[in-house]
């Protein structure tokens, strides 16, 4: 317990010291991650010849998408209590005396806050889909009824909820006020949301403005949205008692070792203060870690892309 309590304020001191705030920790995290690349590096990955680092490509989409929903300030927040519970897992294992459980821990619990702002982009995800379905089902239904892009959007402002109405209103009064190009404003357009569907149906309404008869397979690309709510829907329903299983089997590999205290004191003693039992423990925590990981991956919503 001394050691705990002395860790702890060695941590609190250096955070004070360095004045760690959560934007300084995040700045310094994705300047480690992603150090200065040179032309030559980003000549190659614009080429595809070299990939960016997949990790630095999570974080920096991570980053984007929080920013474009108002909660920019939450990635700092975010990285700052991963580091801090990074090193408390470390702690942790020193404090049980189990030196093999050090990185399992540390890494399963810097993935915590990670794992919990996923989460909030994945609603933010399905919310957008919802509304850009509504949005573009409406707008399309107009255009087709009188040819103009500018005028269907107008008239159906009032029935477009945020975030997708700031967009939508952000086109009209460019295309009524600064350019009257709609084409270069549905260029614009398409590049606003991060979603496949609503870049097809931008550049399918910017042929149009060439070819009006293909105003007709608008429809069947908003038809898409639709699917794969539907689809996303089924798999949600599908999957929810398999993770709930998945979980329930974790809580009782984990509330084992405090019953066998209760039950059976050497057994306890043999998992905890040998080296046998320390090595099983850091084993079934990777097991855990890595289905964990494997489980979130297989199970994400899904998306349409091109």
């Amino acid at each position: 317990m001394f050691s705990l309590i002395v860790a702890i304020l060695l941590i609190t001191a250096i955070i004070f010291f360095f004045d760690l705030t959560p934007d300084r920790v995040t700045n310094d995290i994705m300047r480690i991650l992603s150090p200065t690349r040179s032309l030559d590096d980003l000549s190659k990955i614009a080429k595809g010849r070299k990939k960016s680092r997949k990790l630095v490509t999570m974080l920096t989409n991570m980053r984007s998408a929080l920013v474009n929903t108002g909660r920019g300030g939450t990635f700092a927040i975010v990285c700052a209590l991963s580091l801090l519970l990074f090193v408390a897992g470390g702690v942790f294992s020193i404090f049980i005396g189990n030196i093999f459980l050090l990185p399992i821990a540390s890494i399963a619990l810097a993935l915590i806050p990670f794992a919990y702002a996923s989460s909030i982009l994945s609603y933010y995800k399905d919310h957008l889909d919802e509304e850009l379905e509504t949005a573009l089902s409406i707008i399309t239904t107009s255009y087709v009824r009188n040819d103009s892009i500018v005028t269907a959007i107008s008239e159906n402002l009032t029935y477009i909820k945020p975030p997708v109405s700031e967009v939508f209103k952000a086109f009209v009064a460019e295309t009524t006020a600064i350019n009257a190009n709609v084409k270069s404003a549905l260029r614009k357009l398409k590049d606003t949301t991060p979603n496949h569907i609503f870049r097809e149906w931008c550049e399918t309404l910017i042929a149009c403005q060439d070819d009006r008869t293909l105003k007709n397979t608008l429809m069947a690309v908003v038809n898409k949205l639709s699917d794969i709510r539907i689809v996303n829907n089924e798999l949600k329903t599908m999957l929810y008692e398999p993770k709930r299983e998945f979980w329930t089997m974790v809580a009782l590999i984990v509330g084992n070792i405090p019953l066998l205290y209760v039950l059976n004191k050497d057994w306890y003693n043999t998992l905890m203060h040998t080296t046998p039992g320390k090595i099983v423990l850091a084993i079934t925590g990777l097991v855990i870690l890595i289905s964990a990981l494997l489980m979130r991956r297989y199970t994400k919503r899904i998306e349409f892309k091109i």
